[in-house]
């Protein structure tokens, strides 16, 4: 739980940061507007309790991008990215002493970061930046594949299987880190980000089976954006 309240308190700090005003900030003014697309892979996995045993789990996200630049503080570039993304979570059981046994449940999900975008670099160039910052999710459906008898086998938690998902809201934590190419054709993104939620996809009280069903996600994501105003 001390965990969970440090995630929520930066999450509380950094929205503060973006709702300040500009004539609040400290640094050399800048109004660089930003939309474009980005894609990659997410590699999932859920946080169970009971455990369950899984391996990670491939999906797919993309979506539209925007970001603001609003000044430029010393050496780091500061402003504020938003994202409308339709992403694949879910998880992938793995029993190394049954591998007839398989389940898989892919869960899809239009997914809105809200990122402080802090960037390190020349403004034309090559630019290192950081993404931090709140992410909401809505649940659209989801799909699953299974194989094995797993009547014969005791011990092994199965009551996820056929449990429908009780909270379609999804929310947690976002961040990642990476390159920059700024060219005049554009600018070009590589970013690694990791999300961790802080809700349950299931029922959490105390009648419910799992105290605990939570998205994890590792995302390998590349963007290209082009300049609205500079």
């Amino acid at each position: 739980m001390k965990a969970r309240n440090l995630i929520r308190a930066v999450a509380l700090l950094l929205c503060a940061y973006m709702a300040l005003p500009t004539h609040a900030q400290v640094g050399e003014l800048r109004q660089n507007f930003a939309i474009g697309v980005s894609g990659g892979v997410n590699m999932n996995s859920v946080s169970f309790s009971p455990t369950v045993r899984q391996k990670n789990l491939m999906g797919i996200n993309g979506g539209f991008v925007a970001r603001y630049i609003s000044e430029k503080y010393f050496s780091m570039i500061c402003g504020a990215q938003v994202e409308v993304n339709f992403s694949q979570h879910g998880w992938d059981e793995f029993y190394e002493d049954y591998p007839d046994l398989k389940y898989t449940r892919t869960m899809n999900y239009v997914e809105i970061p809200f990122l402080a975008h802090l960037a390190f670099g020349k403004e034309q160039g090559m630019q290192f930046f950081i993404h931090a910052g709140p992410q909401v999710g809505f649940f659209l459906g989801d799909s699953y594949t299974m194989s094995g008898n797993w009547g014969d086998f005791t011990g092994i938690t199965v009551e996820q299987h056929d449990k429908k998902v009780d909270n379609k809201f999804d929310y947690g934590i976002a961040g990642g880190a990476g390159v920059e190419l700024q060219t005049k054709a554009g600018n070009f993104l590589l970013e690694g980000r990791y999300y961790y939620a802080l809700s349950d996809f299931y029922g959490n009280t105390k009648k419910d089976y799992f105290s605990r069903s939570a998205h994890g996600t590792i995302s390998i994501k590349l963007a290209y954006l082009f300049d609205l105003k500079k």
